[in-house]
């Protein structure tokens, strides 16, 4: 009979404390919307943040390899004593490369010119400049 009374009384205040928790509180669901609303701003800068990254990135690499490509058509031009500038290379065609320009500077090292010229490469984007390479020329 001791182990009846013993499961009458536990069931007993069993009922007690879940009869309280009966459904979600008002105050429940308003601090589970908050995190939800914090965790979701927080992932949506990160990708705002991620986004911008890439595109900067891009732009670079694009600058720097355009870049490339006219130190490279400068360098295999014939060599013009006295130059201040040199013709750039025409920018491909393609949606990668709108609204980027190049242009070539030169300057010899000593005066008069003894055939080696510093060469300046700068790329720009919309009137931005992105990149600067520097490299040498000499009359071969």
């Amino acid at each position: 009979m001791l182990n009846g009374e013993l499961m009458m009384r536990f069931w007993q205040i069993m009922k007690r404390f879940t009869r309280r928790e009966a459904g979600i509180t008002l105050l429940e669901t308003v601090i589970a919307l908050v995190i939800i609303g914090v965790v979701s701003v927080s992932f949506l800068n990160g990708l705002t943040t991620t986004s911008k990254s890439v595109f900067l990135t891009d732009k670079r690499s694009t600058a720097e390899s355009l870049a490339q490509s006219q130190m490279e058509w400068v360098k295999n031009a014939s060599y013009s004593y006295n130059a201040t500038s040199y013709s750039a290379a025409p920018v491909p065609d393609g949606r990668d490369y709108l609204q980027y320009s190049a242009t070539v500077f030169a300057e010899p090292l000593h005066t008069p010119d003894d055939g080696i010229q510093k060469i300046t490469v700068t790329i720009q984007r919309s009137g931005e400049n992105l990149f600067n390479l520097e490299g040498y020329k000499v009359d071969r």
